[in-house]
């Protein structure tokens, strides 16, 4: 259902949104030719839709040809290597991610990119927090309760991973860095396998996306401690902060941004950005990624750019600093 709303909330922004492209597209730019927008993860899941709702649209509406393809793999390096070796030519578009374009860099010993070389930002589109969860029937009923047992027990406390080098994983280890216990981690091939073990009391805690938790939150069998954004989740108001729950600072959000080849024309990364700017205040795009925990984004490509480059300082501060290595 969450899919549905995000194509059909994006759908309504961005027709309004991209009108005023539409006398540009008679320009020399594109000219007819595909924009091709690669999406490094497998179909189906929120990048890849978010990614369709966005080239159809513009498609529609600007008479752009914007074709989506997946080349998923790598924690989404496949992907993104192939738009960081394409021709800089305006017709290779990117969706990365917190993951592939600011942890991989530093936490895997070799990259097939440079990601603060290889890539023009184009477009920061939204960010997401993760949710520390525990089995509804555990001992902890905070964050501090946990902390407090992780410290006594160390390396007995286990942490389920969605995936090696993931935010949910990058987050547990930032917690574990500042709260200053051993975190042990069990990695698993995705979300599901990893709730699934939670709840059976074969690991103790994870972070998790809002949507992976939503239904077992719902149901009251999970039970939440804190999220990873800087302010309360409006869909989980009544759950602290981390850095309220005695974490100043702390967080660790999941975004997505466009990207192209390092090179490409500044004036098709100014026209894409103009559309994802309208879409983005739109009220509906903002309603809908309200919905599931997601906060738009936006601001200019010079702004993405710094944004970026940000989080690869941060995030590798921290993997060299506790020593982090991949989880496998």
């Amino acid at each position: 259902m969450i899919v549905l709303n995000r194509r059909a909330f994006l759908g309504a922004a961005l027709c309004a949104a991209a009108m005023p492209l539409r006398a540009q597209s008679a320009s020399s730019y594109p000219n007819g030719r595909p924009v091709r927008l690669i999406v490094p993860y497998t179909p189906g899941g929120g990048t890849d839709s978010v990614a369709r709702a966005i080239a159809a649209k513009i498609t529609g509406d600007t008479g752009w040809s914007v074709v989506v393809e997946n080349r998923p793999g790598a924690g989404g390096n496949i992907g993104m290597d192939f738009v960081a070796k394409a021709k800089p030519d305006g017709f290779m578009l990117g969706l990365g991610q917190t993951a592939n374009l600011a942890i991989n860099p530093a936490l895997m010993a070799k990259m097939p990119f440079d990601p603060e070389k290889d890539f023009e930002a184009v477009a920061l589109i939204a960010s997401l927090p993760v949710v520390l969860v525990v089995k509804a029937s555990a001992r902890w009923k905070t964050l501090g309760d946990l902390v407090k047992d992780a410290r006594a027990e160390p390396g007995a406390i286990k942490q389920a991973l969605a995936g090696s080098g993931t935010v949910g994983h990058l987050a547990g280890e930032l917690l574990a860095y500042q709260a200053r216990f051993e975190v042990l981690n069990v990695p698993y091939r995705g979300a599901a396998p990893a709730l699934n073990d939670l709840l059976g009391e074969s690991t103790d805690y994870m972070f998790a996306t809002p949507q992976a938790a939503q239904e077992m939150l719902k149901g009251k069998v999970l039970r939440p401690l804190a999220v990873t954004s800087r302010t309360r989740l409006s869909i989980l108001p009544d759950v602290p902060t981390v850095a309220e729950s005695g974490f100043e600072g702390f967080e660790a959000v999941d975004w997505k941004a466009l990207v192209a080849p390092a090179g490409t024309p500044s004036e098709v990364v100014n026209a894409i950005n103009g559309v994802v700017e309208k879409v983005l205040a739109d009220p509906a795009t903002v309603a809908m990624f309200k919905a599931e925990g997601s906060t738009p984004m936006g601001g200019s490509p010079a702004a993405a750019q710094r944004y970026i480059q940000q989080e690869q300082q941060k995030w590798a501060r921290l993997i060299r600093e506790a020593n982090i290595k991949t989880a496998n």
